[in-house]
């Protein structure tokens, strides 16, 4: 056995489970072990069996616990209803000389603990090549495993720069990797709409393609002058639930509305309040032009979410709801008339809280609950609707404590497009500071939240903006190894600390090596990941800024 294909050692497992104990044994797998799966848990073995071939060259034969008992050294995968108690994604790993014993009452556990298993081998075990070793070891350990949060999220842009299916999939792989559940997917922006609708097909024809980018921070260096676009097909979207769906991550979609909507209005002028032609945008900000509350514009809602919902199946729908100026209802006779004729009291203010409880109720009549940025609690929210709170933690605490679900994504510790340090070799970013130990050190529940609100908060997730994110490789160094740090954080119960994170971290990165990801190094960016002295440099005028402000401007 080489060195390099050496086991990890059991203190450097990311994100760390709920209960480890280190054996003086080991397991060693080679190309006669079998994999043994009882009722129910077919299907996770041959999962199992896929993960295992690409590094080791192995075609592990597989066998049914009833046809036969296994021999020492054999890998045992069992659902088992006893074991509801770690819940559905628990799991209970048992790895020594006598074999693999995985059991878990559902087989998200399984999966997970399969994620686990993966990392007591060499990290050459993530390769999508065989190694050339003929005996692989895996270091023994007795786990006891369930998760902290049910959501356990990460948010990726695709209206800004759009990001082709094939990396989507690695995204959900990477994800899966660490233990995350939820893909929140950002399908629609002012500079871009990639969902497909059959029924306004000029959505993607003429609002999926914007014709130039900004240049550097803030369009200080110009534009691009070349057209960037794309979307994809419905049955890239299906593709899409299907691959995360094995892999234990729930697609939720986000039509962003009624803000953020100048893409779509490029496409329908009809759905603006200025009845004038609109392009799509080219430029990142706040955006002023808004969809009227026309009641034909809020049919094209319901049609586009019931066109999502036909092709994403989970429990939640996100309508987005953030940052929807009003100055173009304020300043519309039809929009004014509009609240007049909807009884609000609050004039066109309150046009927005309408709207949303106008979606809620469409999304509820198709068993779908809606969710949205913590804006959408101004003006009330109606019942079922969930907040996922970005400008800070206390609209979401306010909202758990009325009863509603929320996913905490505060803005000072989930946006991974702000800057990781504050050198210079930074490549251009929006602004704001996250740095690894501030993603780590983040405390989701407070001790103080009452019992009643804390039991609405569903978990926490962290953000991808793209809008000086523009290739895949960029995401992934913004991601990486942030999102190392924050999966412990959705995952693992119990306090953290920051110096005993490091060495696991540190192993965890030859991880990523194996899979060829584009990861910051802890010391600072590689110089092929750093600015220069183009449109990609820092600029130190702006560096950090106070993050009191959205940073998506």
């Amino acid at each position: 056995m080489s060195d390099t294909l050496s086991p990890a050692p059991v203190d450097r497992l990311v994100p760390r489970p709920r209960k480890v104990t280190a054996r003086e044994d080991c397991f060693v797998l080679d190309a006669a072990t079998t994999v043994f799966a009882g009722p129910g848990a077919e299907g996770m073995a041959e999962t199992f069996r896929r993960y295992l071939a690409a590094p080791t060259g192995f075609e592990l034969p597989r066998s049914d616990l009833r046809a036969s008992e296994p021999p020492a050294g054999a890998i045992v995968l069992s659902l088992d209803a006893g074991q509801d108690g770690l819940g559905a994604e628990g799991y209970q790993l048992t790895v020594g000389a006598e074999g693999v014993r995985l059991r878990a009452a559902a087989p998200a556990g399984l999966f997970y603990g399969l994620q686990t298993f993966r990392q007591l081998l060499s990290p050459e075990i993530y390769r999508a090549a065989p190694a050339g070793e003929s005996r692989w070891v895996a270091s023994g350990a007795e786990i006891e495993d369930a998760p902290r949060f049910a959501w356990r999220g990460a948010m990726l842009d695709v209206g800004r720069y759009f990001m082709p299916l094939s990396f989507v999939k690695r995204f959900v792989d990477l994800l899966s990797a660490h233990k995350f559940n939820v893909l929140h997917l950002h399908l629609t922006e002012d500079q871009g709409w990639r969902f497909p609708s059959q029924r306004y097909p000029r959505l993607t024809e003429a609002g999926s393609w914007r014709s130039a980018t900004m240049r550097g921070f803030r369009g200080q260096d110009g534009s691009d002058g070349t057209p960037h676009g794309g979307y994809y097909r419905p049955e890239d979207l299906k593709e899409l639930v299907q691959y995360a769906a094995a892999r234990f991550v729930t697609i939720v979609p986000e039509i962003d509305l009624p803000g953020h909507t100048q893409a779509a209005i490029a496409a329908y002028p009809e759905l603006g309040n200025t009845g004038e032609k609109l392009p799509v945008s080219t430029h990142w900000s706040i955006h002023t032009h808004v969809l009227n509350m026309e009641p034909q514009t809020v049919d094209f809602c319901r049609d586009v979410l019931g066109e999502l919902a036909d092709i994403f199946p989970g429990t939640f729908i996100h309508i987005g709801g953030d940052e929807c100026p009003r100055e173009e209802w304020e300043n519309s006779q039809a929009a004014k008339a509009r609240a007049v004729e909807l009884g609000l009291q609050d004039g066109v203010a309150g046009l927005q809280a309408w709207f949303t409880g106008q979606m809620n109720e469409y999304l509820a009549g198709r068993g779908r609950q809606l969710i949205g940025w913590d804006e959408i609690v101004e003006g009330g929210l109606p019942p079922g609707a969930a907040v996922m709170a970005w400008r800070n933690e206390e609209a979401g605490f306010e909202a758990a404590a009325a009863g509603h679900d929320v996913v905490l994504a505060p803005k000072n510790v989930t946006y991974f497009d702000y800057y990781q340090s504050d050198g210079p070799d930074e490549p251009l970013a929006i602004g704001g500071l996250t740095t690894l130990r501030d993603v780590y050190r983040y405390e989701p529940v407070p001790a103080n939240l009452p019992p009643d609100a804390a039991a609405h908060v569903l978990g926490t997730q962290f953000q991808v903006w793209t809008e000086y994110i523009p290739t895949p490789d960029d995401v992934e160094y913004m991601t990486f190894p942030r999102a190392c740090a924050f999966a412990e954080v959705a995952w693992t119960e119990g306090p953290r600390d920051w110096q005993e994170f490091q060495p696991r971290l540190s192993r965890h990165l030859l991880r990523l090596d194996a899979l060829d990801v584009n990861y910051r190094p802890l010391e600072g960016p590689h110089p092929w990941q750093r600015g220069g002295e183009g449109v990609r440099k820092r600029r130190p005028a702006e560096g950090t800024e106070s993050s009191t402000t959205r940073m998506r401007l």
